[in-house]
């Protein structure tokens, strides 16, 4: 079996950048994954927190279950330098709109030969890039990646349910995604590969926007029904502003589109689902953020979406993403948005200039993955 294959690899020292619920979930993974020999390093700028998780060995702020207790190989620190000297791989789970910073400050500790796998999902407001133009950027240079993503609630992973995500990276047959596969192989867990970084990392970002969507109708009151058509929909505009951005159209079908959607549209852990049934139901984005002690990635990815959007000329094919902007932006009612959505005109549900538009897109990205040119775009799916 993979895992079983894992199990015979080299251990690894893993460093885990952030000790939320996801960061924290992720150590584990790694702890269990590869026959348990990895020593793993939560690195947290909490010094409390960190004090209390190497002591008790549960997370004092996030899955604070007992049953959550981090094995005997996973390590909390506040010492970057001590945590990173002789990583072997890094996981990154600071949320998007702080990483550039986090990185910054410590880009003179992390190896150059290090690879780093982002969990992180979004789009920085500012410049409106993912974490694999965010990396290279904060680090001053290019740097191995692997971009992981899916329907993988944080909780869920620690529980040892059955769950699977995808890394993506360029290769990805050898390179940081199957590295990242064999890390964290276990009966419970897998992690399929991708080279589409693109489609990996928009499915992963765009979903929180539609998360939110779907919590607004369920604060409205409405049904099935209703959420059926969002997400539907909601996968349609994924996957065209993801096309338009040279990600393969097969890869938001995948774990890191559909499957990451599905979960945080109807899993009651969602933080942005949750964001936008309260909103739903009458409270100010403002209340929200001051209750919230994890960040709903969305509100801040939704007004960034619609920005790109705009710049890559599909503004008026994605109405959902530029309805929810409108919404965090206090500029119309979740009622009035679902009322607008509704009055828009029904047309062919894929138009022939889209479908043409994305059969391009997709040539264009299959023949740059062929011709070896290092782009992100590939031909995209899960190996």
């Amino acid at each position: 079996t993979a895992a079983a294959a894992a199990a015979t690899a080299a251990a690894k020292r893993v460093v885990v950048f952030g000790g939320g619920s996801f960061g924290t979930a992720l150590a584990y993974r790694a702890a269990v994954g590869a026959g348990g020999r990895n020593r793993v390093v939560i690195l947290t700028r909490n010094a409390k927190q960190a004090s209390a998780m190497q002591r008790t060995r549960i997370n004092p702020n996030y899955l604070t279950n007992a049953q959550y207790r981090l094995p005997d190989n996973v390590d909390v620190s506040t010492d970057a330098a001590a945590a990173l000297n002789g990583a072997d791989v890094i996981i990154h789970t600071i949320p998007t709109q702080k990483s550039f910073e986090y990185l910054s400050k410590v880009r003179h500790l992390i190896a150059p030969h290090v690879p780093i796998v982002s969990a992180s999902k979004g789009l920085e407001m500012d410049t409106l890039e993912y974490m694999s133009q965010i990396i290279p950027r904060a680090l001053q240079r290019e740097q191995q990646c692997g971009f992981l993503s899916g329907p993988t609630f944080a909780k869920e992973l620690v529980e040892n349910q059955p769950s699977a995500a995808v890394c993506a990276s360029v290769p990805a047959e050898g390179g940081v995604a199957s590295m990242v596969s064999d890390l964290m192989a276990h009966p419970s867990f897998k992690v399929y590969i991708s080279d589409d970084v693109v489609g990996v990392e928009v499915g992963g970002a765009l979903k929180n926007i539609f998360a939110i969507a779907s919590g607004c109708a369920v604060g409205l009151g409405l049904g099935l029904n209703s959420r059926a058509l969002l997400v539907t929909r909601g996968v349609r505009e994924m996957t065209l502003l993801a096309v338009a951005m040279g990600a393969h159209p097969q890869t938001l079908a995948g774990l890191s589109g559909i499957g990451d959607l599905m979960l945080t549209c109807y899993g009651a852990l969602s933080r942005n689902r949750s964001v936008g049934e309260r909103i739903g139901k009458g409270e100010t984005l403002a209340e929200i953020r001051a209750s919230m002690n994890e960040v709903a990635e969305g509100v801040a990815t939704a007004p960034a979406a619609l920005q790109l959007a705009e710049k890559l000329g599909v503004v008026d094919q994605t109405p959902i993403i530029k309805a929810v902007a409108d919404v965090l932006a206090d500029r119309k009612s979740a009622t009035d948005a679902v009322t607008e959505l509704m009055a828009r005109p029904a047309a062919a549900e894929f138009p022939p200039h889209l479908l043409e538009f994305g059969a391009a897109a997709a040539a264009v990205a299959t023949a740059t993955a062929t011709a070896g040119d290092g782009g992100d775009g590939g031909g995209g799916g899960e190996s």
